[in-house]
């Protein structure tokens, strides 16, 4: 279906029993949030509040909470996107299947954006900042912040919508140092087309025009988070997946989405920063507070009766985890078809994406060699560490399989399948004082840390222990051995200090279990933690706590290890020491409080009572 607006997209959700309207008034501090925290947790509807605290404009959330949800909003375009991007890798299939391919060939026709449509919804009426529901979403957030923005800005040197950029970046809208109403804070991090305009704007001393919109058409959210390559606009994404041409004009010289329900126009000028954040992320962590680039709010319009759409993020997996599926579910094998000898690849979303990579690639290179070794996997994983967002993994996991039956969307069982193999005298790459992605704190300061990649291929070289070795249920200092999967072993440690003391804590380790080697030929990995009951108690915790509280370089050690020839490697079992540091930012968690003040909503009489049956 081809919805016009957000509103039309809401009506759709309601009239087939997946949205709940929410009638009382409801506090945009942190209630807002916690309420849509429970109802994604338990599968439940989009939400539609009608009665913000502080605000005239009612608000949406979940809209994209379930990827059935998103399937269905996308019916009649999904497979027509789906066909046009396999059109994209093979073109040769359009010239076999001309009959076939007419549908994909009218639908890229609503690719072309339309300048100046008669209708200009969003210019209905001017508003501030302060009209807005100010969502404050975590306790130890900055302020208010906008989370479903699309954020639109061009390219100086070849200005207009076809060279744009259109992203989701975090903006604050209250808060710190702001100035209410004047100035907003805009947050982009590594690898963003916004980057690029801003730094060629600053090169002529010219302030950067930002344009924020939200809402709008769903397909225009979608395609703020979509990644296509650099110079292809978004919004001829948005176009085809909503099947209907995206609608703009210019006022004051600054892009205006017409469709959308807020548009926010400003300028961030050359070396104007403020501090931004702190912001729970989607890592499960605070981000925390730092300069960004400031914006110079212009103006800011509403369409009549606007809906305002949100999301919270936080640990994994929440709204933006669909995201991901849907993206993974249109883009299929394009990815892949970058990288030559890619089969497979998976940003894990319970890590928070960036930290874990998992991929299966090729081994061609060699087959006159009967051993069988990590050959053109390493240059894939190469490939894949100078690749867009990919870059940004910190722990990359490869491995090729000859009997095709592995896929990395099968977490656990793709782990035990590299740690069979694994040499790790050889098979450990680190990459170190290079850049990480910008909300992990694991490393050694802003977007500063480290990478490792593992490449493991060819027989199997042990066989993974079921349970826990006795030798690693009566060692000092280090207590609780629980199994957090076949050949991984869980160990709770005192608190970090220091660098220093836990180089220490990790030689006491390396002296009790060095005469040992044969007990834990079955043990391929031991990770040090805080609380090794929960850090094992499912795949989800493990991959959380052993992943997004590491950096490499730093927190990587080894079972009888060695450096030869610049390069490291163990004898024993691999040891990563996932506690979380002094520097690391604080975990997001629920406000107890708060908590209590929502159950009125989920009690009988409440909105939400009889949808969630509690």
């Amino acid at each position: 279906m081809s919805y016009v607006s957000l509103e039309e997209c809401l009506l759709d959700l309601e009239k087939n029993g997946h949205l709940v309207r929410i009638k009382e008034e409801v506090d945009p501090y942190l209630e807002m949030a916690a309420i849509h925290l429970r109802v994604y947790e338990a599968g439940g509807p989009a939400l539609l509040f009608e009665n913000v605290k502080g605000s005239r404009f009612r608000a949406a959330s979940n809209i994209f909470g379930t990827i059935e949800r998103s399937k269905f909003i996308f019916r009649d375009t999904f497979s027509l996107v789906q066909q046009l991007i396999a059109l994209k890798d093979d073109p040769v299939k359009a010239l076999k299947h001309p009959i076939d391919n007419l549908k994909t060939g009218l639908a890229a026709a609503k690719a072309f954006p339309l300048k100046n449509p008669i209708s200009k919804p969003v210019l209905y009426e001017e508003i501030q900042i302060s009209d807005l529901p100010l969502i404050h979403h975590w306790k130890m957030d900055g302020g208010a912040f906008v989370t479903l923005p699309q954020v639109y800005t061009e390219d100086t040197d070849q200005p207009g919508i076809m060279k744009s950029n259109l992203g989701m970046y975090r903006i604050q809208l209250t808060g710190n140092e702001y100035e209410l109403n004047k100035e907003i804070g805009l947050h982009y991090q590594l690898h963003r087309g916004i980057g690029v305009h801003q730094t060629k704007a600053n090169k002529k001393g010219l302030p950067l025009k930002v344009s924020c919109f939200t809402g709008g058409p769903p397909a225009h959210t979608v395609a703020a988070v979509m990644p296509l390559p650099e110079g292809i606009s978004e919004m001829t994404f948005a176009g085809v997946l909503g099947g209907r041409r995206f609608r703009y004009c210019y006022r004051d010289g600054f892009c205006i989405s017409t469709d959308a329900d807020f548009v926010i126009t400003g300028e961030v000028y050359p070396g104007e920063n403020k501090p931004e954040g702190p912001f729970g992320d989607h890592l499960g962590y605070y981000s925390l507070t730092h300069n960004f680039p400031l914006m110079r709010v212009h103006k800011v319009y509403a369409k009549k009766n606007a809906i305002w759409p949100f999301t919270v993020v936080g640990r994994p997996p929440q709204e933006d985890t669909s995201f991901g599926e849907l993206i993974h579910e249109l883009t299929g094998a394009a990815i892949p078809q970058e990288i030559p000898g890619l089969k497979e690849v998976h940003a894990v979303d319970a890590a928070g994406v960036h930290p874990l990579l998992l991929a299966i690639g090729s081994e061609r290179y060699t087959p006159y060699t009967p051993t069988k070794q990590p050959a053109e996997i390493l240059t894939i994983a190469n490939h894949i560490l100078g690749t867009g967002q990919l870059s940004l993994a910190k722990f990359l996991f490869i491995t090729a399989d000859d009997s095709k039956q592995l896929t990395t969307h099968n977490v656990q069982a793709f782990f035990e399948y590299v740690l069979e193999r694994i040499d790790l005298t050889r098979d450990i790459h680190f990459h170190t004082n290079t850049t990480i992605d910008t909300l992990d704190y694991s490393g050694t300061g802003l977007n500063s840390g480290s990478k490792v990649v593992f490449a493991a291929y060819g027989e199997v070289r042990r066989e993974l222990c079921k349970e826990v070795p006795s030798l690693l249920k009566s060692l000092q200092h280090f207590h609780h051995a629980s199994l957090a999967m076949s050949g991984v072993v869980m160990l709770q440690a005192s608190f970090f200090s220091t660098y220093e003391m836990a180089k220490v804590e990790m030689e006491l380790l390396n002296e009790q279990l060095n005469q040992h080697n044969d007990a834990l030929n079955e043990v391929a990995l031991i990770v040090v933690c805080d609380n090794a009951s929960f850090a094992a108690e499912n795949i989800r915790n493990f991959v959380w706590v052993s992943f997004t509280r590491c950096n490499p370089s730093h927190d990587i050690y080894g079972i009888h290890s060695f450096t030869e020839n610049k390069h490291w490697g163990c004898k024993g079992p691999l040891v990563i020491d996932a506690r979380i540091k002094p520097h690391h930012a604080p975990p997001v968690e629920k406000d107890p409080t708060t908590e209590k003040r929502i159950d009125r909503f989920f009690e009988k009489g409440g909105s939400l009572y009889n949808m969630l049956n509690l």
